[in-house]
């Protein structure tokens, strides 16, 4: 795995160094000399905040339990017909396809690409060449597209639309490269005062902060994602133990 520092360079890019030209494949980890872990991403269609918390883009609903045409084991490309939405090429490059019905159901595979998606129109999706079809697929079988969890970040928003992928470290401009913080010590924006130690999820009021973890039933719609190296100071950034990924 690549090892760098806040100075020195990773994959062709440091910590505090976006950049316009995809440098490593999205959701690469680089780990730092003390241990903090990133996660590479491509900031979506807002700047990235430093010490904000982000997510995955939503998914999107028209393009998920699909039916497939036939397919036979070992293909690797074929016309994939969505529902009523459109997508930009390669929305779901480095992302994956889920079989949810059988037969297949249970597997998924990695998308090398595809051109523009035009609401229920059938596209030509091209699946990585080392990532064929295991089990024949058939008018029965219903598959998915889901984006690279690190492709179009957004800021979390006070209501959860898709997984939490990492904190910004820097700025980061948008539909840019760079690296999000997902383990240990990190300037994180906190609402309230969560006590030392107590753990966090993202919060359902502040844009892009943490809560405390009070209760079960405030954990709904909201997810763990480290806990509080001091006591919370509400509406500033304050150290955060993250454990994301």
């Amino acid at each position: 795995m690549p090892v760098f520092d806040q100075q020195a360079v990773a994959i062709g890019q440091d910590g505090f160094t976006p950049t316009t030209t995809q440098m490593a494949p999205l959701g690469s980890r680089a780990y730092t000399r003390d241990g903090r872990v990133f996660r590479y991403c491509q900031m979506g269609g807002v700047d990235g905040v430093a010490g904000s918390v982000y997510q995955s883009a939503a998914p999107i609903g028209a393009h998920l339990a699909n039916t497939p045409p036939v397919l036979p084991i070992g293909t690797t490309s074929f016309l994939y017909t969505p529902g009523a939405a459109a997508g930009a090429a390669n929305l779901y490059a480095e992302g994956f396809m889920q079989v949810d019905t059988a037969p297949g159901n249970g597997y998924t595979y990695r998308v090398l690409g595809h051109g523009a998606i035009t609401s229920s129109v059938a596209f030509t999706l091209y699946l990585d060449p080392t990532d064929p079809i295991q089990v024949a697929l058939t008018a029965s079988s219903r598959v998915g597209l889901i984006h690279n969890p690190f492709r179009n970040v957004i800021v979390t928003p006070t209501t959860q639309t898709a997984t939490v992928v990492g904190v910004c470290p820097c700025v980061i401009p948008t539909t840019q490269y760079g690296w999000l913080q997902v383990w240990g010590p990190a300037s994180v924006l906190v609402n309230g005062t969560p006590a030392i130690t107590a753990p966090v999820v993202n919060s359902a009021t502040t844009i892009g902060g943490v809560d405390g973890w009070v209760t079960a039933a405030a954990a709904v719609g909201v997810q763990p994602i480290g806990h509080m190296m001091q006591v919370g100071v509400s509406g500033k950034n304050n150290f955060v133990f993250l454990e994301i990924s």
